[in-house]
């Protein structure tokens, strides 16, 4: 079902229907059937509207949003703002925001700085309130979010998530466009903002959960970028695979070509490899294994590379047409660039796998 309906909002790519300025009513329409579908509320608990599932079934959204190159602000909402919600304390704003995402009447995006700097924001003690500083930049899905969930550090350092309206607060967000025109992007920017108490929501635990909870965050956040990047990688075999079937060149389908058929099936070897990590560490993540940061790095740093080489082999194979607007291959080459990148890029993950076996343990 999920195929079905992301397919059928798939944007379109031709200079001509870009031109006719449909864009955004179309991704209103595609973020309205989403809510109603209930994908929003997915990992939501039964008692604020949700369907309290486990990142299992986000999962399957997540890869088939890839294969479909869908243009919504699903992962600030449904992947790290649901779940910046469930590890904070329970309070009354926590749970309207809970109520509000599930119904799909609230957009949210996350900032959770740096895995090697930590949180990009810091909370000072101002009276019987605070003051927000910092700034955080390429924010996914913040220039369209209607609340902003910051996770910032108390004067004692502890991690804290400070949640602001986009229409009631000082804090700024400045659009930063990326060649991939189906992700937005914002820097986030608070130069002395007042917050108020209830604003500022602790994560439940003592202050090593909450470090482990802000990591968790950004583990979250990479494996859902990998399952995209498999539905990207996924979609572009298969529809390399039926455009070789059909191209004929010297009187017979270019899929017959000895050269392009070992082309086709490296991209299948790298793709499957990549459903096969990813679907350990979902695996691996819904357990809250030890072992689930690792999972993470195997499928983020080889989902990531092989969707972009499995893209570009797609171009390739696609002559002069795959270089067209209309061919829509530039955009899912385009994506899988983008994903390589978030989150951590492929060297970052390789470097942490590395750290792990070069650790010795007493």
């Amino acid at each position: 079902m999920a195929r079905d309906v992301l397919a059928a909002a798939r944007p379109r790519w031709s200079a001509g229907e870009r031109a006719t300025g449909t864009e955004e009513p179309a991704r209103a329409r595609l973020w309205g059937r989403v809510a109603e579908l209930g994908w929003l509320g997915l990992e939501v608990p039964e008692e604020h509207g949700g369907a309290a599932a486990t990142f299992g079934e986000t999962a399957v959204v997540l890869e088939e949003m890839g294969r479909a190159l869908t243009a919504c602000p699903f992962v600030g909402t449904a992947v790290l703002g649901a779940a910046v919600l469930g590890a904070v304390e329970p309070a009354a704003g926590r749970d309207d925001l809970l109520r509000a995402v599930g119904a799909g009447e609230c957009v949210l995006a996350v900032a959770t700085g740096e895995a090697t700097t930590g949180p990009a924001f810091r909370l000072e003690a101002a009276g019987d309130g605070y003051r927000l500083r910092g700034r955080a930049a390429f924010v996914l899905d913040a220039p369209e979010a209607d609340c902003l969930l910051l996770v910032a550090t108390e004067p004692d350092a502890s991690p804290v998530v400070v949640a602001v309206s986009r229409r009631a607060s000082a804090v700024a967000v400045e659009d930063q466009p990326v060649l991939d025109v189906t992700r937005r992007f914002g820097m986030v920017v608070a130069e002395d903002v007042e917050v108020a108490g209830p604003e500022v929501w602790r994560f439940a635990g003592d202050a090593g959960d909450a470090a482990a909870a802000v990591a968790r965050l950004g583990d979250r956040g990479a494996l859902a970028v990998a399952l995209d990047s498999l539905g990207v990688a996924e979609a572009m075999v298969e529809t390399t695979v039926a455009y070789a079937g059909e191209r004929r060149q010297f009187g017979r389908p270019i899929g017959s070509f000895q050269a392009v058929k070992h082309a086709c099936a490296d991209m299948l070897v790298a793709t499957t490899t990549s459903r096969e990590l990813c679907a350990l560490a979902v695996e691996d993540m819904v357990a809250g294994t030890p072992d689930a940061s690792a999972s993470v790095s195997r499928a983020k740093s080889h989902a990531g590379a092989a969707a972009v080489e499995v893209a570009g082999k797609a171009m390739q194979l696609h002559g002069g047409f795959g270089y067209t607007w209309e061919s829509g291959i530039h955009a899912a080459l385009k994506r899988a660039a983008l994903n390589r990148s978030l989150f951590g890029s492929v060297r970052s993950h390789r470097q942490r796998l590395a750290a792990r076996l070069t650790t010795s343990t007493p």
